[in-house]
């Protein structure tokens, strides 16, 4: 009773609330509220609602649950899975050989009238057609002058340039057809047959020659037959006359017949003859496209190994220019050479596909696939001209201006050597997406559907999130090694030290190896991977190296406090571990010494007890020289000194020396003569030189 005086309020309230239902409600308004109204102020009856609700709470709660799903293995799950494929394949399998089996009723439409009724309605429209053609092509006849010479401008001409006459040869060409168009349309109307009235047949021809001429436009922009300076497809001149002249053909032969001959054998036949018209235009574009495919099979396979394998550019001369063009290489292997030979196949395989689809499907499904052929096809083209743009870019590699090669002579051999495989890896990301969108295009694969799915927008967000962090990782390399090559430039600002000589080549190692680490974990982050396990498994071989391996810990160790005193720099002459000798290699585990004799000796940092360097500001030279016992000691000092004072005058040695001679007088008295030492202040690694001296 309670549940429903509650369900009488929930429809009140509902009927309150919508103006259409308040309308239907409104004479029963009174009847329904007075109750209700008397409930909500008794007190009693109040209290009496409330506990009734209350009390069927417990038997809403315990209602049964839904019974759970029974639990399906994944063998099983897999056994379905193939099994409906499998059925769903049969059963398409079987349509299609019945589709087959009935494909010439498409043709069964013709009545053997159709050819006498073409040739009268073409005596219709021949003077149409003719002055057509006549106005169109002495429009091109007179301006093909103008086109050729802006060609000849656009060769040397800039960029800007190029684009500027592209548009410009692009309006003017379209100015010929509207022009062309708009002369004939206007005789018709005033001149041929009735004035100011034009027939169907007339009109739908003048339509059908505005709509393929405009293709026609684009087309000749993209091929550009006669300005090479123009031409977006990387192309020879040979090349584009015959692609476009078949372009041509196939577009007019499609145009034409579709637009003008079906609509008139469906005007005067009927529609199945229209139909069976159709196919045959169909059939014969099908079987030219064939022979098409044998004949000029070669020469789309060479240059399709033209744009996979980027032209090699010959040596250049002094003046900067190559004696010759760049010639295409040739690979024997490889992926898509493979693919590229077979080209064919391809192509035989979808003019299997179209003719099946002509023949055994209606008419709007032969045009929604002709349409997406044509958006296939464009892709193509599109893809090709940026391959084309990025071969180029991998076969001449990269020029910095000179000014910048003085300061950062490295770089442009760094650029050369990653920029090309980032930009072959480019190329690989086109020919995906390319095939992406073929088979979005065919139906083959929802990729619409897949990109705003959940795993597409993973998928899309992980590649380009670490396809920036790859490119910012790498920038910021390029600029850490620049700033370090500019530094150690002795061409610019003040020579490196040894010290700075050291640190830098340090910090550029060590740098480079963290940024690489640093990227990696990023990168696998990204792409789902739980670096945790990873980072602790690091941690713990970190550990178990460092037990094992306490030699490799003390070198480094001992290397970095070494290097933070400034003990060692290269070129330093010292004595470590016994040897003695220049530093030609130092780092954080071991120092690399050649001694006087051109032993190099590699001594690591946990055998070092003591580095006496040898070359460290300034040194000494002591020279302990024997006399006779009973010389005269003042006079063999003087002696010393006015041997000094000659060295001091000598152009090779006396620039070497840095202060007076030091006399320490008689040091000792030996077995056969007495010591007299003497000490002096050389240039930095000349105490030896000036000592002989």
């Amino acid at each position: 009773m309670a549940l429903r005086s509650l369900l009488l309020i929930l429809v009140v309230l509902t009927g309150v609330l919508s103006p259409a239902a308040a309308q239907d409600a409104a004479p029963r308004e009174a009847e329904v509220l007075s109750p209700l109204l008397d409930v909500l102020k008794d007190e009693a009856a109040r209290t009496r609602l409330i506990e009734a609700l209350e009390a069927e709470e417990p038997a809403a709660e315990a209602a049964p649950a839904a019974p759970e799903p029974p639990r399906v293995s994944l063998s099983r799950q897999v056994a379905t899975a193939t099994k409906s494929i499998a059925e769903n394949g049969a059963m398409q399998l079987q349509d299609a050989w019945r589709q087959i089996q009935n494909a010439d009723a498409v043709y069964r439409g013709l009545r053997g009238t159709e050819l006498q009724v073409l040739f009268d309605a073409l005596i219709d429209l021949a003077l149409v057609i003719g002055l057509t053609l006549a106005v169109f092509l002495s429009l091109r006849l007179v301006l093909s002058p103008l086109s050729r010479r802006m060609g000849l401008v656009a060769h040397a001409g800039s960029i800007p340039t190029k684009v500027l006459l592209f548009v410009a040869l692009l309006i003017l060409d379209t100015a010929i057809v509207l022009l062309s168009w708009a002369i004939a349309y206007a005789v018709t109307v005033l001149a041929v047959g009735e004035y100011g009235s034009i027939g169907i047949r007339q009109s739908m021809y003048l339509n059908a020659f505005l709509a393929v001429e405009s293709i026609k436009v684009v087309v000749r922009a993209f091929f550009s037959p006669t300005t090479g300076g123009l031409r977006l497809l990387p192309l020879a001149d040979w090349g584009a006359r015959r692609l476009n002249r078949v372009v041509n053909v196939l577009m007019s032969v499609i145009g034409y017949g579709q637009l003008v001959i079906v609509p008139i054998i469906i005007q005067g036949v009927g529609f199945g003859a229209g139909r069976s018209v159709s196919a045959i235009i169909a059939t014969f574009v099908l079987l030219y496209l064939i022979y098409l495919v044998f004949r000029y099979r070669t020469s789309v396979v060479d240059w399709i190994l033209t744009r996979i394998a980027p032209p090699v550019a010959e040596p250049m001369d002094l003046e900067g220019v190559s004696p010759q063009p760049p010639k295409p290489a040739r690979r024997s292997g490889g992926f898509l050479v493979s693919l590229a030979r077979r080209w064919h196949w391809f192509m035989l395989v979808y003019i299997a596909w179209m003719f099946f689809v002509v023949t055994t499907r209606p008419s709007f499904v032969v045009f929604d696939t002709l349409a997406a052929s044509g958006k296939i096809a464009l892709a193509l083209v599109v893809a090709a001209l940026v391959s084309s743009l990025l071969s180029r870019a991998v076969a001449y590699g990269i020029r910095l201006p000179e000014e910048i090669t003085k300061r950062l002579p490295l770089l442009e051999n760094r650029l050369n050597r990653f920029v090309p495989k980032a930009l072959v890896l480019l190329r690989y990301a086109i020919l995906l997406a390319v095939f992406g969108y073929t088979l979005n295009t065919m139906n083959a694969f929802d990729l619409d559907g897949w990109l705003e799915s959940d795993s597409g927008l993973a998928a899309t967000s992980a590649f380009f999130t670490v396809a920036i962090m790859v490119t910012v990782s790498f920038v910021f390399w390029l600029a850490m090694t620049s700033w370090v090559d500019y530094r150690l430039n002795p061409d610019y600002g003040h020579p490196p030290t040894a010290r700075e000589l050291t640190l830098l080549t340090l910090l550029r190692n060590a740098l480079t190896i963290m940024l690489l680490i640093l990227t990696l974990m990023f990168c696998l982050a990204e792409i789902g991977l739980n670096i945790g396990p990873l980072l602790a498994s690091a941690g713990v071989l970190g550990l178990a190296i460092g037990f094992g391996a306490q030699k490799l810990v003390q070198d480094v160790i001992t290397g970095v406090f070494i290097q933070f005193e400034n003990a060692i720099n290269v070129g330093d002459v010292i004595t470590v571990g016994g040897v003695t000798g220049g530093v030609e290699k130092l780092t954080v585990r071991s120092v690399s010494l050649r001694d006087v004799h051109g032993v190099f000796h590699i001594i690591p940092f946990s055998s070092v007890d003591m580095v006496s360097n040898f070359t460290r500001d300034f040194s000494f030279f002591v020279a302990d020289i024997g006399i006779d016992y009973g010389a005269d000691v003042m006079a063999a000092r003087s002696a010393l000194f006015d041997a000094f004072e000659e060295l001091r005058l000598d152009p090779e040695h006396g620039p070497k020396i840095l202060g007076a001679l030091e006399w320490f007088g008689l040091n000792s008295l030996g077995d056969r003569s007495d010591k007299l030492r003497a000490r002096n202040k050389p240039s930095t690694g000349a105490q030896r030189a000036v000592g002989r001296a």
